[in-house]
């Protein structure tokens, strides 16, 4: 039998979904484990978005949806789009996706060559590594750095720019450190690409109404001159907590969404119907939610950095926005936990924390910043304070 296409041997399983699996596996084995590797809210799917999905079934709204999307929810993104982002386009400069996952994925295999070059500031979330290594492009990190505040320096990226370069992938607020780009950062952004017109951008805004400190600001809205390079992503997952209806979507120039549209069509087609209704309900209806599920995050990002002040060997840069803290592990490199683990990386703490504290959290190398663990403060409070107790008690017994 011969061997498997070569994208298949390039390509990983996200370490999120791989922690969380552990984390599953050993709660069936009657262990009290906290998972903070997932960004999942915990928070309910609005009940107006459910009935939204339940009455579009009923109605008999089941068959096979247009492949970009509903009128009705192409025509809801657009409004979005002008009321949030201060965009302006017509509903037919619209894409719906199976999640802001699969937006991205037909972004990058409509334009990526094998051997093409992706910009990718670190740290960044590890889906990105995942298509960028999957279309047989070359992911070129721009390091960031806690003392910077994870922003990206315009002249590092400049530096970077090569012929081969055609995507910049941006993504504020970042997951996992937080960080939210002011309008200082995205004009520098924007005067380095008018120098390289050959490069694209993806604005991966997926926690767009997730921001405790500055303001949202929209990177097409910013720089109107690069809107024919720049694909602008969103989605109703993070802020509705509708994960699980698979429902991402962008708008951008009309020659990027035909290819898209030609990517998806190959591969899943359209988007459920009932998510669909569903999505059209949650950006339609009252929007006074986001603000209040804002302030719970804004509420448990500050418990979470309280509580992680009193675990000796980690700093945290404080969030700006989304839902994860970030803390550098840095102080427990090369100390041994009580039950004899050597934490030589962060890849050692994530394991031990996992085994001893029973507390699920991402190692920074998945997001290609090791020295580092991301934890979700997507969780119940009280889950979030317990499991901070279990990472102090953590550090407090090493030696």
């Amino acid at each position: 039998m011969s061997s498997f296409a070569a994208r298949i041997n390039r390509t990983r399983t996200a370490a999120t979904f791989a922690m969380a699996a552990r984390a599953r596996a050993l709660r069936a084995e009657g262990k009290h484990i906290l998972s903070l590797a997932i960004g999942e809210p915990d928070l309910p799917t609005p009940d107006h978005v459910i009935e939204a999905a339940f009455g579009a079934a009923r109605a008999g709204d089941t068959k096979y949806p247009p492949i970009a999307g509903t009128e009705a929810l192409r025509a809801a993104i657009a409004r979005k789009f002008a009321r949030d982002q201060h965009l302006s386009p017509p509903p037919d400069e619209v894409l719906v996706g199976n999640g802001g996952k699969q937006i991205i994925f037909d972004a990058v295999m409509a334009v990526i060559e094998p051997g093409d070059e992706v910009l990718i500031p670190t740290p960044c979330w590890a889906g990105y590594l995942q298509v960028v290594d999957f279309a047989g492009g070359k992911p070129i990190f721009l390091p960031g750095s806690a003392n910077a505040g994870f922003r990206i320096d315009a002249a590092s990226l400049d530096a970077a720019i090569t012929p081969r370069t055609r995507l910049l992938l941006l993504n504020f607020p970042n997951n996992p450190s937080g960080a939210v780009a002011d309008r200082a950062m995205l004009e520098a952004i924007a005067t380095v690409l008018r120098r390289h017109r050959h490069v694209r951008v993806i604005a991966d805004d997926i926690y767009e109404h997730l921001i405790f400190d500055g303001e949202y600001l929209a990177f097409a809205a910013v720089a109107p001159d690069l809107a024919d390079r720049i694909l602008t992503v969103s989605g109703v997952s993070k802020s509705y907590a509708m994960t699980g209806w698979r429902l991402g979507f962008c708008t951008g120039p009309r020659d990027w969404l035909r290819a898209m549209t030609l990517v998806q069509g190959t591969s899943t087609a359209g988007v459920s119907t009932t998510s669909q209704a569903a999505a059209v309900a949650a950006l339609e209806g009252p929007q006074d939610l986001l603000v209040e599920r804002c302030q719970i995050y804004r509420r448990r990002r500050d418990l979470v950095l309280t509580a992680l002040a009193a675990a000796p060997g980690l700093t945290c840069t404080k969030p700006e926005g989304a839902f994860y803290a970030f803390p550098s592990i840095r102080g427990l490199i090369g100390r041994t936990s009580r039950t004899g683990h050597a934490l030589n990386d962060d890849d050692d703490v994530a394991e031990a924390l996992l085994e001893e504290a029973l507390v699920a959290t991402v190692p920074g190398s998945a997001f290609a910043m090791p020295g580092h663990i991301r934890l979700s403060t997507a969780a119940a409070d009280d889950a979030l304070a317990e499991a901070c107790t279990r990472i102090a008690d953590f550090c407090n017994a090493l030696h």
